[in-house]
């Protein structure tokens, strides 16, 4: 069965061919024969109950420098013109991500949109994870002084981050004895409207910061992230470094605690962020990435199985 097949992503001229997820995904969907559009969320539009993009066709080939050839931009009808939308651009979560979201979300019973762009709303990478707090680290989220400082007088040194951050940007630890906690918090309060989280600081983080992947809430593979010298944090994006990783039994139950709930929302490709072997931090839902990595110590075909899922979801929709 060959599908038209788009993808909503930032531009494909600047991506990392050697490591970039959706990249990963495109040259999978090619070689089963699916037809790829690429377009920018910017130009989606909305005009009388028609949903439209200026999208241009393409092809892709891990050739660097050389990885793509584009056609012509012309405007599609998301929901006539094609079968899947892979909803792709990078975070930051904001009022801009949302307002996408709400639109593909009104392509519900045509188009299939993964992740589900109604669920991705509802599951902001910091914000979902707390359904599952048993799991997790004690947490605070809170943008008042008084309560951070209580939080740290309880549990020493923390680490305190932006509720709809991404890549491991500004992410600061504080140590035990509050040393400038309270000018961080008057740059966290002017730099952001929403509250803050703030958690203990997790030594074992040196030993690793582990990406475990789900597809259709299923685990599909792990890889765990270490950081580089002189880093706490251990995001690719941030200098830390990969290597091979298997689950402990307390990651196992996560998975299987939270893959049903996945399964049921739409949410085919999600990225999980396990420290210690134990504790939960992040549930990411929106771009999730690290499935090359994953696949280079595994041998595993981790785009194959994603496109298997969303082919599954693709024929149920036709049979219904």
């Amino acid at each position: 069965m060959s599908l038209r097949v788009a993808l909503q992503m930032d531009p494909i001229e600047s991506i990392n061919v050697a490591g970039d997820s959706s990249f990963a995904l495109m040259l999978s969907a090619q070689a089963r024969g699916h037809v790829l559009w690429h377009y920018d969320v910017g130009s989606l539009a909305y005009d009388s109950g028609r949903l439209t993009a200026w999208a241009s066709p393409i092809t892709v080939q891990r050739v660097l420098g050389n990885h793509f050839t584009k056609g012509e931009s012309r405007k599609i009808d998301l929901a006539a013109d094609l079968d899947v939308i892979l909803m792709r651009q990078d975070p930051p979560f904001h009022l801009g991500y949302i307002s996408a979201a709400l639109l593909l979300d009104r392509l519900r019973g045509t188009t299939l949109v993964s992740n589900d762009p109604r669920e991705v709303i509802n599951a902001p990478e910091k914000m979902y994870v707390l359904d599952y707090a048993r799991f997790m680290p004690p947490t605070l989220v809170a943008r008042n002084l008084a309560d951070v400082r209580e939080f740290q007088a309880r549990h020493g040194a923390v680490v305190v981050k932006p509720l709809h951050g991404n890549g491991g940007k500004a992410i600061f630890k504080v140590d035990a004895d509050g040393t400038n906690l309270s000018a961080l918090m008057e740059v966290f309060n002017q730099t952001w409207p929403e509250p803050h989280m703030v958690q203990p600081f997790i030594p074992e983080v040196a030993l690793g910061d582990k990406r475990i992947v789900l597809v259709d809430g299923e685990f599909a593979g792990a890889i765990n992230r270490r950081p580089g010298e002189g880093e706490f944090r251990s995001n690719l994006a941030q200098g830390g470094f990969a290597e091979a990783a298997t689950l402990t039994p307390q990651e196992e139950e996560i998975c299987a605690a939270m893959g049903p709930d996945l399964k049921a929302r739409g949410l085919v490709f999600v990225g999980i962020d396990v420290i210690g072997g134990k504790w939960l931090t992040e549930i990411n839902v929106t771009s999730p990435t690290g499935i090359l990595a994953i696949d280079g110590f595994n041998g595993t075909d981790t785009p194959g199985r994603i496109w298997d899922a969303l082919e599954r979801r693709v024929a149920g929709n036709l049979l219904t």
